[in-house]
Order: structure tokens, then sequence, then C-alpha cells
């Protein structure tokens, strides 16, 4: 492989052990193609300041386990939970409330969510696009979207709230 290394061939030969590596550390499929995504991702970005073309296949595995263990120092620090799994942390929203909100309170309170939270839920409810085209507008990781979309649901619902409170005071 002398001379320019060609993306393709880079994916061609190093993707299925890269993926067996990603998901020999993370034991889920999804998270495993995640990884090996991003490796190859910031390959595109940063693969030219390689100067020896030798060291390629150690980069790639060195880079996906230091995404691999940063994403794991990111997840302990900020745990995913499905909604489902944690219903007592959201808040109780009535259902007189959902139907008497209008498209402009909900784009105003959704101003009033963290910023890193807004997007995904527009992109999302407002756009009608999938998680995956979400991750590539944004260029972050699928189970990444899936959080942000989450958290700021649960957001979203209590700053509804304490509008609904405010208007009730």
């Amino acid at each position: 492989m002398a001379g320019k290394l060609d993306f393709e061939v880079l994916v061609d030969r190093y993707y299925a052990p890269l993926f067996r590596f990603a998901l020999s550390l993370t034991r889920k499929e999804s998270d495993a193609r995640d990884l090996t995504q991003q490796t190859f991702w910031l390959w595109a970005r940063k693969g030219h300041q390689l100067h020896d073309p030798a060291k390629v296949k150690s980069w790639l595995f060195t880079t996906l386990h230091r995404e691999f263990l940063q994403g794991q120092r990111r997840s302990t620090r900020f745990p995913h939970h499905e909604l489902e799994e944690v219903p007592e942390e959201l808040p109780n929203v009535p259902s007189t409330l959902v139907n008497d909100l209008d498209g402009g309170i909900i784009l105003e309170c959704l101003g009033r969510i963290d910023p890193i939270f807004q997007a995904p839920l527009a992109l999302f409810y407002l756009e009608d696009h999938s998680y995956q085209e979400i991750a590539d507008v944004l260029g972050i990781p699928l189970g990444t979207v899936k959080s942000r979309i989450a958290r700021g649901i649960a957001q979203l619902q209590h700053v509804v709230l304490r509008r609904e409170k405010r208007s009730r005071s």
C-alpha cells in the first residue's frame, strides 16, 4: 500500500477486522457499526497526517480503541436510558395540556431547552428525519442522536409544564 492511501481500499481491507474488534468491545452490533464508522470518519479527517503507510492498520485499531474508551467514559458520566426504563423521572403531562398547545408555543419552548438538544428534536419532529439522517446531518453517532432526543424530550416536557404553571398563576 505504497503512495497515497485509497479510502475505499482501506475500508475494503480493514472494515471486517475493525468491526469484529469493535463487536468484541461493545457486544452490540449497532454500537460496533457506529464505532467502526467513527473510526473511518476520523481516518477521512486525519489520515493524511500519517506518514508511514505501513502503520495504517495499527492507527485504525488504536483509534477505534480510543474512541471506545472515550465513549465508555462519556456513558459513565452521562448514562443513556430509554424513556420506558425511567418513567418515574418524567414529568406527568396532562393530555388536556398537550391538546391546548399550538405550534408556536412548542417552538417557543423548544428555544428554551439546551441548544445541544434543539437540533435533533427539530430535525426529528419538525422535519421528519430518521435517526440515521439526523446523525448524518449533525455528524454524530446514531446512539448520540437517540440520547439527545430522549433528553431533549424530557427537557421540553419540563419547560412546557413550567410554562403552564406560570400561565395559571
